[in-house]
């Protein structure tokens, strides 16, 4: 007897659901992580620590998204795809608002849920906790002489780095991994940026990832989430920047590799992560 299985439309409201739940997976692990280590104390995790679990939260953001979106979480991933794969420009704005308001919402439990802990560390909730939420040049350090301009140069490259090898590894007609496997590759290349690019500016590489749990910290206390350790205004860097980078990476991408691939029977709907084909 042959089955049938009913095929659910997907719908705008329901792609920008999976991406504002993606994205709050995302910022639980990430902001989470450095929460604890700067807030926690001795024991509590490093540099190192920070770094896969922000990975982790990437590979487990894109699982969550990945059948309905192919995964974006990040505006500036977005804009790039709609530039460079023929994904709908009707569409980025409201990926854009799922995103961010992902980001804020998980930073807000993080804030909550940390709150005894960041009091104690940091009573006026100042810069020096400022950067479990969101980016700062030198990672707010005076020392490093890293500025605002530093930033944007860093957050060029990290995010070109990123949206590079997101096309080669989503790229079909590549030595692309198994859909399933994408993801974890996907995690790995944010573990790497953030060992190999974490220094000069925190490796937002995500305009969403920045400026939600920007929005939120501002909001719980801290006046002066949107200037830097200098006192410039320094909250558009992480925008600004990896949307160029992005854009830049792509192009690059399609420049030196894409454009001499061979040409591949893809029926997916451009922007998506690729996905196998399980039916008999």
């Amino acid at each position: 007897m042959a089955t049938t299985e009913a095929v659910k439309a997907k719908t705008l409201l329901g792609e920008c659901s999976a991406e504002l739940a993606g994205t709050f997976i995302l910022i639980l692990f990430g902001c989470g992580v450095v929460a604890q280590v700067v807030a926690g104390g001795e024991g509590l995790g490093d540099h190192d620590s920070i770094a896969w679990a922000w990975g982790i939260g990437v590979t487990l953001g894109i699982y969550v998204a990945g059948r309905m979106t192919g995964a974006h979480l990040n505006p500036a991933v977005t804009i790039a795809l709609a530039a460079f794969r023929g994904f709908s420009w009707k569409k980025v704005l409201p990926y854009s608002v799922a995103q961010l308001l992902g980001a804020f919402l998980a930073a807000l439990v993080v804030r909550w849920n940390y709150t005894e802990a960041l009091n104690k560390f940091d009573p006026g909730l100042t810069i020096k906790s400022q950067g479990v939420f969101s980016t700062l040049p030198g990672n707010g350090s005076l020392d490093l002489g890293v500025d605002m301009w530093g930033g944007f140069r860093d957050q060029i490259i990290g995010t070109a780095i990123l949206m590079f090898v997101i096309l080669a590894i989503t790229d079909l007609r590549n030595t692309a991994p198994a859909a399933n496997l994408a993801p974890f590759i996907v995690g790995l290349l944010v573990v790497g940026i953030g060992m190999a690019w974490g220094t000069n500016a925190g490796y937002a590489i995500n305009p969403a990832r920045d400026f939600g749990p920007r929005l939120a910290s501002f909001f719980t206390g801290y006046d002066g989430a949107f200037k830097d350790q200098f006192g410039d205004v320094y909250f558009w860097v992480p925008i600004v920047a990896p949307i160029i980078g992005a854009l830049v990476g792509a192009f690059l991408y399609d420049l030196l590799v894409g454009r001499n691939l061979p040409i591949a029977d893809d029926d997916e709907e451009p922007g998506r992560i690729p996905e196998e084909n399980t039916t008999a």
